[in-house]
């Protein structure tokens, strides 16, 4: 008999509450066994009105079309399903576990709350004291359940009767204001009783008012309040319904955050903390004053694509060292993104100052490379008994602290902590192998991932900058989408991408955009930054299987690519502009990155064709032939003009460097065979011409692994990928890192720090060869959207004798374990349920395999061949 399917999802959301959409997609992965799906049947349980759609003959089982009528705001509706599968003897199987969906509110009209903050003069230029809103009301009846729609111009955390509302962190988090504020839902229903109540929340400056971006920072870059937008809903055992709206009747006071900044850290004093303000009990002073009332669009207010930051881990300092003079210097063994947490039990005045570095610089921490973030937290003492806080409203990259202030000359065990934050995206992808220096390089991608996906894809979370470089993820995407289930984080953020595309088609270097100085100001177009709106959403369809997410970012990318025509021209050769080329090249001077061995416009020329063969791709994919066959012939001129400019007739490159032959080979823009073969092997001669050191920035280093493995040059891949020397992938693990730099020598051999105006210690774009890594190394590759297909190829080298890979695709788990043995090679192979594999071990030919697990061997494999 069958077993159950999982439980269905929505859209690309980790659950249904507070959902955005009126008919959300369904998915759900097949039971153990099951194979594959011959049916399914959909049940919608609308408060005891129950539907369902009766047997549906289809395979689908990924963003199944919503079977009902629309959901209206707030409704709630329970989702079960069952499938009939080969293995089921005919009969369905038992229903999945019952999954609720419930509207957010999805119609402007629905909304009655408006912005309300402090009422008190501010001075928009200086480091203005957060404010704490709240509201007391009375509850005549039993409440049934009850739900907070909640967001702010600012950060909020919210509280009813003194309890914390969520585990949520930074919300809303960081889109383009103006055109998209994300409100939450929550579920406040145990947080009520019968009486008298108090909704409260803690406000902070955050992106939309706070001081951000590069040269001293902009301050209110979205505007000059910082305000609630609450809206509390709550039905009673009557049937009705009481509104606790923000509105003018509100009162706000000043908090105990004297100051708050997300590159600056806080400052707290619990001398000014009545720890029941947020409660009826609380006592009321003089400071409690009207809200000022502000004004909001409702029109913007959007329900969440993803989900939010949060802290998903919690790290001991692995030493603690106590200076002469006081002062503790703490180590937590790992480079991080959160914010640290401390318990004391001082005398009150006491203030204890934390600052946070990445590194360390003769025994101290290295600030140089914060710039202008201050990265330092205040705690003043109540003097109250012991007392645990920790900042609510910013983070730090670090690895290192320094405490000073501590009372007594011991830091007691478990007396501070590292609470480790980003996006709670659900992990789906793992790699290991017999190499342990490459298993820490794969294991510092994930950290720099987890460091910078915080909200939006950022870079630099130490410094003055956390930005969303957009050519940054446009290279890191293949490796994201496998570590994480980064679909809906990246959808959102890709929709502010399309918001701030200006009208001719040029893609900003960073999304959302901010004063960027004379560099970045006036936006430019820029290969391979501008690309991440033709190139992303494919490859996001690629590994998620949404053709609705394609389809809705396809007019960004035909604007982009329809703009590099123009600029192109008839010659189809963009060689005019400004363009920051192979960025970080390890050859370029510390403080000119973009002074790369390519020329700039070899690689913007490049990507232009390969922009405009993914546009049609994604054409035919959402049948649109047309576009297909136009945007397919704009590549095939594209390339023909790459060739006759960049190639010499030798078959040389015009720059001969690296990652020339690298996006000349892995962009498919060598059409003669020989002459492919020709660029991988100058490729593969410049690679040990130059010691197998990294010889490329942030263009060719994803490409260069798969340049040389598809040109027949696996062992130089190999040797490129365990060389030790700087600049290479080994050579930060060698000196200790446990993230991924923004240089290759951000620590130089001699135990300096990179002079350049950037050093970051966490930065993931050089990490992208780790999708060569699940690929060749571990072996698992997707030949259709959602890994509905797969290909299980290792590729072993470099002295590795075993690797294990895993991934939680949208179908289920797919897993390679291979190792080498005296007769070859043995390999334990997982096809989720629905798909279809294909094993191909060294020397032996392919073999076809259904779902379920499998064990096969050369040996076995070439006597069947035989």
């Amino acid at each position: 008999m069958l077993l159950q399917p999982a439980p269905v999802s929505f859209e690309h959301l980790p659950d249904g509450l507070g959902i955005g959409v009126a008919e959300p997609r369904l998915s759900w992965v097949l039971p153990t066994g099951a194979g594959t799906q011959d049916a399914y049947e959909i049940e919608l349980d609308r408060a005891g009105r129950v539907h369902r759609t009766g047997r549906v003959d289809s395979a689908q089982q990924r963003l199944v079309a919503w079977p009902g009528a629309p959901l209206a705001s707030r409704e709630r509706v329970t989702v079960r399903v069952r499938i009939w599968a080969g293995t089921g003897d005919g009969r369905p199987s038992p229903w999945s576990p019952p999954s609720p969906v419930e509207a957010g509110l999805l119609e402007p009209a629905d909304w009655s709350a408006v912005p309300v903050g402090a009422g008190w003069p501010e001075d928009p230029d200086s480091d203005r004291r957060p404010a704490r809103v709240r509201k007391d009301f009375t509850l005549e009846r039993s409440v049934v359940s009850a739900r907070l729609y909640v967001t702010a111009h600012g950060l909020y955390e919210a509280e009813i009767n003194g309890a914390r509302v969520g585990d949520d962190a930074l919300s809303p988090g960081w889109t383009i204001y103006r055109e998209r504020l994300r409100y939450r839902t929550y579920d406040v229903t145990s947080h009520l009783s019968t009486g008298a109540n108090t909704l409260g929340a803690w406000l902070g400056d955050g992106w939309y008012r706070g001081r951000i971006g590069f040269d001293g920072g902009t301050r209110n870059i979205y505007g000059t309040d910082q305000s609630l937008i609450a809206q509390l809903e709550v039905v009673h055992d009557d049937g009705t319904t009481t509104v606790i709206a923000t509105d003018a009747t509100w009162s706000a006071a000043p908090g105990p955050i004297l100051t708050s900044g997300l590159y600056e850290g806080e400052t707290f004093d619990a001398r000014l903390h009545d720890p029941a303000w947020a409660t009826p009990d609380a006592q009321h002073h003089a400071d409690w004053t009207p809200v000022a009332t502000h004004h909001r669009d409702p029109r913007t207010l959007m329900a969440p694509q993803g989900p939010p930051v949060r802290r998903t881990q919690e790290l001991a300092p692995v030493t603690v060292t106590r200076k002469p003079d006081g002062r503790h210097l703490l180590d937590f063994g790992q480079n991080l993104v959160g914010r640290l947490s401390l318990t004391t039990d001082a005398p009150a005045g006491t203030t204890i100052t934390l600052r946070h570095a990445e590194v360390l610089q003769n025994g101290e921490l290295a600030t140089r490379p914060l710039r202008g973030a201050r990265a330092t937290d205040t705690y003043i003492s109540a003097g109250r008994g012991p007392d645990t806080w920790q900042p609510r409203f910013t983070l730090h990259g670090f690895r290192y602290a320094e405490v000073s202030g501590w009372p007594g000359d011991d830091l007691p065990d478990g007396a501070v902590a590292a609470l480790v934050h980003h996006t709670d995206m659900r992990r789906t992808g793992w790699f290991e192998c017999s190499d342990d220096l490459v298993n820490r390089l794969h294991e510092n991608v994930v950290w720099s991932m987890r460091g910078n996906f915080v909200d939006i894809p950022t870079d630099c979370p130490a410094r003055d900058e956390r930005l969303g470089w957009t050519g940054d993820l446009q290279v890191f995407a293949p490796t994201a989408s496998y570590l994480y289930d980064c679909a809906g984080m990246l959808d959102s953020w890709l929709t502010d991408v399309a918001a701030e595309q200006l009208p001719d088609g040029t893609v900003p270097w960073y999304v959302p955009v901010i004063p960027g100085g004379p560099q970045w100001t006036p936006i430019r177009p820029g290969a391979a930054w501008g690309d991440v709106a033709a190139l992303t959403p494919w490859l996001l369809h690629q590994r998620f299987d949404d053709p609705e997410l394609l389809r809705r970012h396809q007019p960004a990318g035909r604007a982009w690519v329809e703009l590099m025509e123009r600029l192109a021209g008839p010659s189809r050769l963009w060689d005019t502009g400004f363009q920051l080329g192979d960025w970080l090249d390890p050859s370029a001077p510390p403080n000119a990155p973009a002074d790369a061995r390519t020329d700039r416009h070899l690689v913007a020329t490049a990507y232009f064709a390969w922009s405009a063969r993914h546009l049609a791709r994604s054409a035919r994919e959402l049948g649109d032939t047309d576009g297909a066959r136009r945007y397919g012939a704009l590549a095939d001129e594209v390339a023909a003009a790459f060739r006759g400019r960049y190639v010499l007739p030798s078959g040389r490159m015009t720059s001969d460097a690296p990652t020339a032959y690298a996006v000349a080979i892995a962009f498919g823009l060598l059409d003669d065979p020989a002459l492919q073969q020709a660029a991988g092997d100058r490729l593969a001669a410049l690679v040990l011409a130059d010691g197998a050191r990294i010889a490329t920035g942030f263009v060719g280093t994803p490409l260069i692994c798969d340049a040389l493995t598809d040109t027949g040059h696996l062992d130089v891949a190999y040797r490129l990928l365990t060389q030790t020397e700087c600049p290479s992938w080994l050579y930060p693990v060698t000196q200790g890192a446990t993230t991924i730099w923004e240089r290759w020598d951000s620590l130089r051999p001699d135990g300096t720090l990179n002079p350049g105006g950037m050093t970051s210690f966490n930065h993931y774009a050089l990490g992208a060869v780790a999708d060569w890594l699940h690929r060749t190394v571990g072996g698992i590759t997707s030949t259709a959207p959602g890994y509905r297909t797969l290909t299980y190829r290792p590729r072993p080298g470099g002295g590795i004798t075993w690797a294990n890979t895993r991934h939680e695709t949208p179908y289920g788990t797919a897993s390679l374990s291979w190792e080498l043995t005296a007769a070859g090679m043995t390999a334990r192979v997982t096809v989720p349920e629905g798909c279809r594999g294909t094993v191909e071990l060294p020397g032996c030919p392919p073999q076809d395999l259904g779902p379920g697990d499998h064990v096969v061997d050369t040996v076995r494999l070439q006597r069947d061949a035989a």
